[in-house]
């Protein structure tokens, strides 16, 4: 069939219109779309309205907003200004499928009695810890919190839990692992404040008291048990309280109890969880949408309520990553800031001396000792750490004998805490200290985690930490720990320490940490020293001009 040649336009007639392929195009596609619009159904219609609808707000929130995050509604958040609010709190996550964090408390869909409580108590805005944890605690997902010392640790995992609680039946459910009695102590109060409101019931499992009292005040029932690993696994041998219907667990200064050779108590009482309780490897956890805090049957599996872990630390330790390997399923890291690394309000200051001096300096009126006394005078509480050996001779009674007479003159004075002293003693060294009535903690490291006493305006390692233990991240274990009692929360500090000879191992390591601290100055003795100019452990390979050669 022979082809009909397109006319030119100066050769139409009138009123014909010139149709080339371009013009055809466009109408055969009108005619299509026509045709298809005709023919779809009401949900496909509501559909390309959800799209539209969609495609207009993402266009609309495109737009730049020169307002910061602060200043804007919940609603108006984009991915931009939830990444920003990340980066001002230092928070940094891993794990994916994570929600956002916490703005401010008002803002949580917390219970009504909860959000009370916490008004109450007279927290005012959430921690860095507190604001990205809690939401992925109440999502009911495992969760590895890593931070500093006077971080607000605890309120982030009591809350959580609180709900946790308030959302099932009465039982054993909770169970919160802390390294020492004193930390153990600690987290009971912290949680009868919140808990007895709901009526919560609490019970502590700590060594040094009666396993029999313990047990009866088991007997009597709870929902949240308190224990240091010892102590717990006593008594789950002695079959005072089994695990069966135990679904929440934290482990608090998880790194803290494996330095204490408490990992073999840990992965048993973690194996005395029900087998059926344990989340499946291949589930996948679906955070997508608005977490809710109401939701009593999140984690259920055939009826069963599947148990969730939470561990906290300040380091990330090999040991810690077993367990997280073996016991945790899927968790989300949260990392807050400098991890393992002295908080920067903490001034560092260091002072090499011989053995025999220590004393001298610590208690004339010499060297560093009027700054000690001057700084006890402005703000009466002061945090001393030394070895057990030096606790167990450096008793009070020494103490005045070695100058801290001028202390009791001055009207302060100085009580000890150590392992070697009963339950009772312990107690009545903290609470003096926390109370006022003594201005003078003399302690082993004992009282160098998690122990939350306020004010602390100085601490003195009169024995050096023996290691700083460091994985590939620079992360230091006891001395971090020690200076990290004081400046909390936001709070500024001094840390003072005395290194001997004897201390030449940790040299390196400790200038490292204080020329990265932005308020401490590294002494020259300490920089210029030859054990502080390489790592333990690591060959120095000579150089040829430095070798001497032997000519038969």
């Amino acid at each position: 069939m022979d082809q009909i040649p397109l006319k030119e336009p100066n050769d139409l007639e009138d009123g014909e219109v010139c149709e080339d392929e371009n013009t055809q195009k466009t109408q055969t596609s009108k005619f299509y779309n026509d045709l298809v619009a005709k023919r779809r159904t009401n949900v496909e219609l509501d559909q390309e309205r959800k799209r539209v609808k969609k495609q207009e707000e993402r266009e609309k929130r495109a737009t730049w907003d020169e307002r910061h995050w602060s200043e804007k509604k919940l609603t108006e958040m984009t991915a931009r200004d939830w990444r920003i609010l990340k980066e001002d709190f230092n928070i940094v996550t891993k794990g994916g499928r994570i929600p956002h964090p916490l703005r401010n408390w008002e803002e949580a869909d917390f219970p009504s009695a909860i959000r009370n409580i916490i008004s109450d108590l007279g927290y005012k805005a959430p921690t860095a810890i507190q604001r990205q944890t809690i939401p992925i605690g109440v999502d009911n997902r495992d969760v590895i919190g890593i931070a500093e010392t006077g971080s607000g640790k605890t309120l982030a995992f009591l809350v959580p839990l609180l709900i946790w609680e308030s959302d099932n039946e009465k039982g054993p459910y909770a169970l919160i692992l802390a390294p020492t009695r004193e930390l153990a102590q600690q987290i009971e109060e912290e949680t009868l404040r919140f808990g007895t409101p709901l009526g919560i019931k609490v019970v502590s499992l700590i060594g040094g008291l009666s396993r029999d009292s313990q047990g009866v005040q088991l007997r009597k029932g709870c929902e949240v048990v308190i224990a240091t690993p010892g102590r717990m696994l006593d008594v789950l041998k002695s079959r005072y309280l089994v695990l069966e219907r135990c679904t929440y667990i934290v482990m608090d200064e998880a790194d803290r109890m494996i330095d204490m050779g408490f990992e073999p108590d840990v992965t048993e009482i973690l194996n005395c969880m029900p087998k059926n309780n344990l989340k499946p490897e291949g589930e996948c956890l679906d955070t997508t949408g608005r977490f809710s805090f109401h939701n009593k049957n999140k984690y259920r599996r055939f009826g069963v309520v599947i148990f969730q872990t939470s561990m906290f630390t300040a380091t990330m330790s090999p040991a810690i990553e077993r367990i997280a390997q073996k016991y945790l399923r899927q968790p989300a890291v949260v990392y807050i800031g400098s991890i393992g690394k002295p908080t920067e309000r903490v001034e560092q200051i260091v002072f090499m001396l011989s053995e025999k001096k220590k004393q001298y300096w610590l208690c004339t009126f010499r060297g560093i000792n009027c700054c000690i006394f001057y700084e006890l005078i402005l703000s009466p509480r002061s945090l001393f750490l030394s070895t057990k050996r030096r606790v167990l001779t450096f008793s009070a009674r020494d103490l005045k004998k070695w100058g801290f007479v001028w202390l009791s003159i001055g009207k302060y004075s100085a009580i000890t805490l150590h392992g070697g002293k009963g339950q009772e003693q312990r107690d009545h060294a903290l609470n003096c200290i926390k109370a006022g009535n003594k201005e003078i903690l003399v302690a082993t490291d004992v009282a160098g985690r998690g122990i939350d006493v306020k004010d602390v305006s100085m601490v003195i390692n009169y024995d050096m930490a023996k290691s700083i233990e460091q994985n590939v991240v620079m992360l230091c274990i006891d001395y971090i720990h020690r200076i990290g009692r004081t400046g909390r929360a936001g709070k500024s500090g001094k840390a003072v320490t005395f290194l001997t000879q004897e201390d030449n191992e940790v040299f390196y390591d400790l200038k490292e940490l204080i020329l990265e601290s932005k308020v401490s100055t590294c002494p020259l003795e300490l920089l210029n020293h030859p054990d502080a100019q390489v790592k333990p452990g690591t060959f120095v390979q000579k150089r040829r001009r430095d070798e001497k050669l032997y000519i038969a």
